[in-house]
């Protein structure tokens, strides 16, 4: 009997309350490693571990560390009169607070996740891969090569924000610069969201990049039957890198249809959003609910995102499953994924949004039609089922031909 393949996962964080946009995403991979037959073991860089049936799980060796560190910065920010400790859209400058806070995590933070990361290892003996889910990587500088000259593992870093987070981009103002400081050379493998960014990553030291995109789970972004309460629809978390088309999409189309209910969800929308009613934080398990109570779903892609080739966001995919009828702004490489036209409208300016909006309200029917072949398109390539293969192929771990647990259809 060929033994279930084995990974032991550094995950940014593993608590949805964090807020960290990468994680729903990580718990459906995970969920599909299980179907997958992989035994995963699950340790948090930031918060608690948290229990579920498909991985154990390890504690975070820094706990009160992280904690400490998130209620000063969230400090200073408010002495500073905002939420964020906000950097620039274009090729953000280090900090020397930044550069000090590198040299305490060095000295202080780093040895014990090494010691911590080691005696996991030591303990479990055939872990087949170790692999770190966006955790900054310039704070685990030196385990990589520690880990592999030790244990004879391949170590591979996972980042889900290609190429938001490049230090040209600098990534979300509640976060870190990955890549100042760090070394991608120290990995066996990179993997990206983003096949655009794989030659940047090589510029940046990558011995070997590869992308993974993201999907959904079909269990949980399915069709639901709910009255509809409103007619565009869009969540995310704020509109950095995207304030322009949150206007084209949101801001002037809302003035252009009086009559048509816009509503967002999430929070931190500094720019034009028109007329467009704030709903506030969606917890990540009614997001389905709120899809299907929406007639229009917006992704509206970051610009760091949709001008580099094939940068997968999960939001097309969530909505996708759950056969919304979806409207987009313009996004380089979406046809990888989805057809315009057929499986979701791409619309390049206010006046072309307005005029889908309309269409689609008018005709209820040809929105459903959309949604439904969206769906199709999602379940037919982009499961986390099909990810988590991909995934461990790339880390020559192996993967069974079928899914433990068959995803629902239809």
């Amino acid at each position: 009997m060929t033994r279930a393949p084995k990974l032991l996962a550094v995950a940014s964080a593993v608590d949805l309350d964090y807020r960290y946009g990468c994680t729903p995403a990580w718990w459906q991979l995970w969920k599909g490693l299980c179907e997958a037959g992989c035994d995963l073991i699950v340790t948090p860089y930031r918060g608690r571990a948290i229990e579920s049936p498909w991985w154990r799980t390890e504690p975070n060796p820094c706990f009160r560390e992280g904690e400490l560190f998130a209620a000063a910065r969230d400090a200073t920010a408010r002495l500073k009169g905002d939420r964020y400790l906000r950097r620039a859209e274009d090729s953000p400058e280090e900090s020397a607070a930044d550069r000090l806070v590198r040299q305490v995590i060095w000295r202080w933070v780093t040895p014990r996740w090494q010691r911590h990361l080691e005696r996991i290892l030591d303990r479990e003996r055939d872990v087949d891969a170790v692999v770190v889910f966006t955790v900054p990587m310039s704070h685990l500088r030196g385990i990589p090569t520690a880990l592999r000259e030790r244990f004879g593992v391949p170590v591979v870093f996972y980042d889900g924000d290609v190429p938001m987070s490049l230090p040209e981009f600098g990534g979300m103002d509640t976060g870190f610069n990955y890549y100042h400081g760090a070394d991608p050379g120290e990995y066996d493998l990179v993997v990206s969201n983003s096949e655009g960014g794989l030659p940047r990553l090589l510029e940046l030291g990558a011995r070997r990049a590869e992308a993974v995109f993201w999907g959904a789970d079909p269990e949980l972004f399915r069709p639901l039957r709910v009255d509809r309460q409103r007619d565009v629809f869009f969540y995310g978390y704020g509109d950095k890198f995207r304030r322009d088309w949150m206007r084209e999409l949101v801001g002037e189309p809302s003035r252009l249809l009086p009559d048509v209910d816009f509503a967002l969800g999430g929070r931190d929308f500094r720019g034009d959003v028109g007329a467009a009613r704030l709903v506030g934080d969606v917890p990540y398990n009614a997001f389905p609910h709120a899809i299907a109570a929406s007639r229009i779903n917006l992704n509206v892609t970051r610009r760091s995102h949709a001008t580099v080739a094939a940068s997968s966001t999960a939001r097309p995919f969530e909505l996708a499953m759950a056969g919304a009828a979806i409207v987009s702004n313009p996004y380089e490489g979406v046809e990888r994924w989805f057809e315009p036209g057929r499986e979701l409208l791409v619309v390049s300016d206010a006046a072309e949004a307005a005029e889908a909006y309309r269409a689609l309200l008018d005709d209820p029917g040809e929105a459903e039609a959309l949604g439904a072949r969206a769906r199709e398109r999602a379940l037919d390539e982009h499961t986390y089922f099909h990810r988590a293969k991909r995934l461990l192929e790339l880390v020559s771990a192996g993967a069974p031909s079928d899914p433990i647990t068959v995803p629902v259809r239809g």
